[in-house]
């Protein structure tokens, strides 16, 4: 209550007239983050709902905790591991080393898109948008811990203005944020996202941590899998998560806990994630009965490795970028899980197909949404008719 009083005692010096009227959507912006805004629409009809954006994007940033925790650990793990230190090292040890190499690329990217998304609200006279407070999280999570913080600063700059602001802001854009940041980094500096040395930590960091030799490289279990070999990581490694691989995207067990979260909130579709799964998986089962795939491995090693299940969880169910029609829905996830396989296997040189294919899903939402929507439109003209 205290803080509240506060709030409206200094409000008035942000309305316009006020000593710090040029800042109002800075302060509307950290006041709607902390309180549901108590306006109203004045015309029209409007239906008032208990949750507003701000509540949904604090909401699955909560549900990437598990893996973003995990992640950290994971970063740590995979570096005593290399050094052969791992039995003698205390875990939250391990925790606090992945922490600390973590924890600046997420900074980095809430100061930066923030900072942009403030500067853009501010030249506009337009309110602050909510919506980086997901992709201001996800984008650290998406990368190799290897990638330098000044390379992050350029994608996510490319990520908020290109794929963002110059569509209108939150809820305008057509491709979702952080992937578009992961793929402006993947083809504008592709050693730092793909190779064998860019997934594991090789240097000690505030004493913790071993510094490994600069040749060390070790290969994650889907760039095995895209030279025709067998993943020497178990699949009960790949679904708890201690195998090589971007930040948050490792564990299945995380992920899930995650996405528990989306459906018991009702914020993601679970007809998204439930094709996406089931189309991913069937298509990879008719590549490995085709031969298409080693021998050694089956086809639900795809689906615990690399980043299908993160993507298929938290990204391919933007409720902006994705399809919004019940139907278009299960159409959407089936391209995006299909795509991605034929990606991964049929074309080595992308071997994390779910990117492509979300971009893909992406341009296409709007299309399956008319189709969707045209139909039904059809089908009321024919009864009309009958």
């Amino acid at each position: 209550m205290s803080l509240r009083k506060y709030i409206d005692k200094i409000k008035p010096q942000f309305e316009p007239g006020g000593k710090f009227s040029a800042f109002q959507s800075v302060f509307d912006g950290f006041e709607t983050f902390l309180y549901v805004p108590n306006t109203t629409s004045k015309s029209g009809v409007s239906i008032h709902d208990a949750i507003d954006s701000k509540r949904i994007m604090s909401m699955v940033v909560i549900a990437l905790i598990p893996a973003l925790l995990f992640g950290m650990y994971n970063v740590g793990y995979q570096n005593y591991l290399a050094a052969g230190t791992l039995a003698t090292a205390p875990c939250w040890e391990v925790f606090l080393y992945g922490c600390l190499l973590v924890l600046p690329k997420i900074i980095v990217s809430y100061i930066v898109g923030l900072g942009i998304e403030f500067a853009w609200a501010q030249w506009k006279h337009e309110e602050i948008q909510e919506g980086y407070l997901v992709s201001g999280i996800i984008i650290p999570m998406i990368l190799p811990v290897g990638c330098p913080l000044w390379i992050l600063v350029l994608a996510v700059a490319f990520a908020v203005i290109f794929g963002k602001e110059i569509f209108g802001g939150t809820g305008m854009n057509i491709f979702n944020v952080a992937l578009l940041a992961r793929a402006f980094l993947f083809f504008s500096y592709p050693t730092m996202m793909s190779g064998d040395s860019v997934w594991v930590a090789t240097e000690s960091f505030l004493g913790l941590g071993n510094d490994l030799p600069d040749a060390f490289t070790c290969a994650t279990p889907l760039g095995q899998m895209a030279q025709n070999a067998a993943p020497t990581a178990s699949v009960m490694d790949s679904f708890i998560g201690l195998i090589p691989g971007s930040i948050g995207e490792t564990s299945v067990i995380a992920i899930a806990l995650g996405a528990l979260i989306l459906l018991w909130t009702g914020i993601a579709s679970w007809k998204i994630m439930l094709s996406v799964f089931v189309s991913g998986g069937v298509m990879a089962f008719i590549f490995q009965s085709l031969g298409m795939m080693p021998e050694s491995v089956t086809w639900y090693q795809h689906l615990v490795i690399g980043g299908f299940c993160f993507g298929a969880v938290f990204m391919a169910t933007d409720p902006v970028t994705s399809a919004r029609t019940e139907t278009g829905k299960w159409i959407y996830g089936i391209i995006i899980g299909a795509l991605a396989m034929i990606i991964r296997v049929m074309n080595p040189g992308f071997p994390e197909g779910m990117m492509l294919a979300i971009l893909f899903g992406n341009m296409m939402a709007p299309t399956i949404d008319y189709f969707v929507v045209q139909s039904n439109i059809n089908k009321r003209l024919r009864r009309v008719k009958a």
